[in-house]
């Protein structure tokens, strides 16, 4: 528990100290935001401050922080140094500077970025990775709530179907019908639960006060049999450090944000806070699986992450928290489904120059979409082993869209003269990261860890000296926008 309440001091201070520093290098100022000046009555609508951050952060969390942290806390000790330096050094700076550039160019998506910063090529690829990184969400969100909900109504496949069906027309009003119509209505209320959840059960470890795995521990790996902890660790937990599928939704709230300035507390704090969840998740975790609480509550310490959540909800916050617990892995998937799909709309529209305050309009790319969205469904449900073939892919895409991103902020810091470091050594290190987890997992290359290793270490050097070789050679007032 001394691990545990340093890190949670160490994210709060990162967010007034690390945050303030990363805002002044941005250096926010009064020009009119696009939810001002290309107001359109429904992507582009300002929204209170605090609504929007609910909304982000609710989109950007999901059950990531959860299932992930459940999963990342077998790695030990070694969970709360990425989730905490993570969090701070990269995964917020990413949402932040990701966020803002989407305010400075119109709420552009983020193919759209990365196009302007590393080139038109860069851009298609990013297109179709993105769009079918956030059919792959959509998907995958459908599928793991029908089946709590379906199961709850009576165990039969055909109220699972009868589940799916029902999310998916949502998914569709969702997509289609202006963001404060159902978005900016019912997400503060999901958000507001999923918070309540995380602060009584860091209420309930701090009563209890367990003994846990602590970094003076050291950082053995206490669960090999998940992989190693690089670069293994570093995909596991994601979204409570950094994820590449943020950058795909900030825009939306890019294009609802009244003032440059209001981009700390709203892209930065919202991945702050999903850190700190994450970290109460790692610690309920580690507590449940090293430090006796399966034995507590009279289960066996092999659940998987959905029942962890459930049966220790349950077990320490009694009726009240069981809801909770359904409420929160049946409503995060799914307010983080809706939302990739929303943006999948616009990053397509966007590239395709179609506006979209016509409904007739939103329909024409709603419809491929979805259809795509419902292969991918087909495919969770008719193959046993769908889902985490589907979700092992994401993992390593969501990681790789990261890297894409920092570099993307990386060449508008240095076009601008800006302190590039803080984006520079996040983006050399996913890159590391991505390259050695595509080569040795199972579900791609499959080659020995060491092989993968020193691969990630020439792709390092490699994206190194492009980059300063690049740098040296770019010309005066090469940027494009601002």
């Amino acid at each position: 528990m001394v691990t545990f309440t340093l890190s949670l001091l160490a994210l709060i201070v990162g967010y007034f100290i690390y945050g303030k520093v990363v805002e002044r290098i941005f250096a926010p100022d009064n020009r009119p935001t696009p939810a001002v000046s290309m107001a359109d009555g429904v992507d582009y609508v300002v929204l209170p401050g605090w609504k929007i951050f609910m909304i982000q952060f609710l989109n950007i969390a999901g059950t990531g922080p959860i299932f992930g942290a459940i999963m990342g806390a077998k790695f030990g000790p070694s969970a709360y140094l990425w989730i905490v330096l993570g969090c701070i050094f990269a995964g917020a700076v990413h949402d932040y500077l990701s966020g803002m550039l989407s305010v400075r160019h119109g709420g552009a998506g983020l193919p759209e970025l990365v196009g302007i910063y590393l080139g038109k090529r860069t851009k298609k690829v990013m297109l179709v990775f993105s769009v079918f990184l956030l059919l792959m969400v959509g998907a995958v969100f459908v599928y793991s709530p029908a089946l709590i909900l379906g199961h709850l109504c009576g165990d039969s496949l055909t109220w699972v179907y009868v589940w799916c069906v029902i999310i998916f027309v949502y998914y569709f009003l969702a997509t289609m019908l202006p963001i404060d119509k159902i978005i900016g209505k019912i997400y503060p209320f999901f958000a507001i639960a999923m918070l309540f959840m995380a602060v009584a059960l860091m209420w309930v470890l701090f009563a209890k006060w367990p003994s846990l795995p602590e970094l003076t521990d050291g950082l053995d790996n206490l669960s090999p049999k998940s992989g190693t902890i690089f670069p293994c660790l570093f995909i596991t937990i994601a979204c409570g450090a950094i994820s590449g599928f943020h950058a795909t939704q900030s825009p939306l709230m890019a294009r609802c944000i009244k003032s440059e300035k209001q981009g700390r507390p709203l892209f930065y704090g919202a991945m702050i806070t999903e850190g700190i969840v994450a970290l109460i998740w790692a610690t309920v975790s580690s507590y449940f699986f090293y430090g006796g609480a399966a034995a507590e509550l009279g289960v066996p310490a092999t659940l998987q992450a959905p029942e962890v959540v459930t049966t220790v909800s349950s077990g320490w916050l009694g009726v009240f928290g069981g809801a909770l617990a359904i409420l929160g892995v049946v409503a995060a998937p799914i307010t983080s489904g809706d939302t990739a799909l929303r943006s999948a709309r616009l990053i397509i529209a966007e590239f395709l120059h179609l506006e979209q305050h016509s409904i007739r309009r939103r329909i024409y790319i709603c419809i491929p979409v979805f259809a795509v969205t419902l292969g991918l469904l087909w495919f969770n449900i008719a193959d046993e082993n769908g889902f985490n073939i589907i979700w092992n892919y994401f993992g390593w895409a969501n990681q790789t869209l990261a890297v894409f991103t920092l570099w993307a902020v990386t060449v508008y810091l240095v076009r601008k003269d800006k302190f590039y470091w803080i984006t520079f050594v996040p983006a050399v290190f996913m890159t590391a990261v991505c390259t050695a987890f595509l080569l040795t997992s199972d579900t791609a290359v499959g080659l020995p860890v060491v092989v993968g290793n020193v691969a990630a270490v020439v792709a390092v050097v490699l994206s190194v000296v492009l980059f300063f070789v690049w740098k040296g050679r770019r010309k005066v007032g090469g940027a494009t926008g601002d």
